[in-house]
């Protein structure tokens, strides 16, 4: 067992390390917020005991058994904690990762959950930070919990790889590959339904895509109605979150064509659909294919897929569902196979339209819990 960093205590960061205290994969941990907190230790244990989404960290970990986390304060002058018997150190004064120091706490894995460091191209030493920084300052290997950016005309660079778990892991090489992004939950769901559709026979040629998340909402968007900041392109983004349903746009798509390249000569366009709601949000999947298909061969296919290759990562039901039902539910994407539509044009070629729904839980349940089995592999 090894010490794990975490930089950045945003929704992944503490959801995060929630799992892997139930994991227990780690023997300690060293969380970088970057910044002071509160009045002292107190307002941290208070933070990360409880969640406004998913309850107390107790009932997360044991559920209604009554059984409590530990949580020992060791030393308050100097932020060390000690959770069920696991040793915590809070540091709470570098946001540029090249000056965290992660060797200095015996740190080899990291993951970045700021969602600011993210070109893996910028040198350790950039001016505003970096993800390479956390290599300078000692940590081996590094998870960032959102899709790399990339500058206009770069690739990303050979010791760096997109990766979303059960789709294309094993294609990471230990030792290569030293700065990983788990893409995105959209991605991550977007790509578990994808899939078994082109590794199956049945399919014939895709030949356009199209995805619509009903996203629920996010730190990046305002609670009420604020002034955009300079040159920022979505003015919706700045519109209060609990009032609107609000359109903007999504990467999933650009980064499914990474992970799956099967699919990158593909016309796929995307967006994103924000609604007030706090977790789990919904893929609507739309795509043409080259051949007839009825609604229950795409069922039987992703049946099969969930007790298959699959398995624990794509779910299917029958149920008619509602958002909250699958809020906590471990799995990258559940089908709802009620709502699978196939209509086919005849011609000389058959051409089928078909539309998929896809839940995932976007914040624990489909991203932490991918970005944790990632982890799990590379550690391993």
């Amino acid at each position: 067992m090894a010490i794990l960093g975490i930089n950045g205590m945003g929704r992944i960061g503490k959801l995060t390390f929630w799992n892997q205290l139930s994991l227990d994969m780690f023997e300690g941990y060293v969380l970088n917020a970057g910044r002071e907190i509160g009045n002292g230790i107190g307002d941290f244990v208070d933070f990360i005991k409880t969640d406004s989404t998913y309850g107390n960290l107790s009932r997360f970990l044991y559920g209604y058994s009554g059984k409590e986390c530990d949580i020992r304060v060791i030393d308050a002058d100097n932020w060390k904690l000690e959770i069920n018997g696991r040793p915590v150190q809070i540091l709470t004064t570098a946001r540029n990762p090249k000056d965290i120091g992660w060797g200095n706490y015996g740190v080899k894995t990291v993951v970045d959950c700021t969602g600011v460091f993210l070109d893996p191209n910028e040198p350790a030493d950039a001016p505003k930070g970096s993800v390479r920084g956390h290599l300078a300052s000692g940590a081996e290997t590094v998870i960032c919990s959102a899709p790399f950016k990339i500058g206009k005309g770069q690739d990303i660079p050979e010791d760096a790889k997109m990766v979303v778990f059960g789709i294309n892991h094993k294609d990471v090489e230990m030792g290569k590959h030293r700065i990983l992004s788990a893409a995105s939950c959209t991605t991550t769901g977007l790509s578990h339904m994808m899939k078994p559709l082109i590794d199956n026979d049945k399919i014939g040629n895709i030949l356009t895509v199209c995805m619509s998340t009903i996203h629920a909402a996010t730190n990046n968007q305002m609670v009420l109605d604020g002034v955009p900041g300079k040159g920022a392109k979505d003015l919706r983004r700045n519109r209060s979150v609990m009032n609107n349903i609000i359109i903007t746009s999504t990467g999933a798509a650009k980064a499914l064509k990474v992970v799956l390249p099967q699919l990158k000569d593909v016309p796929f366009m995307a967006d994103s659909i924000r609604v007030p709601t706090n977790t789990v949000s919904l893929i609507s999947l739309t795509l043409t294919m080259e051949k007839a298909v009825t609604a229950e061969d795409l069922n039987d296919i992703y049946r099969h897929a969930a007790q298959n290759g699959q398995r624990a990562l794509l779910h299917y039901s029958e149920k008619q569902s509602v958002s909250c039902d699958y809020r906590g539910e471990r799995a990258s994407v559940i089908i709802e196979g009620v709502e699978t539509v196939a209509e086919v044009s005849e011609g000389p070629t058959p051409i089928t339209h078909a539309k998929i729904m896809g839940w995932y839980d976007n914040e624990f349940g489909n991203y932490v819990n991918s970005l944790s089995n990632l982890l799990a592999h590379v550690t391993q």
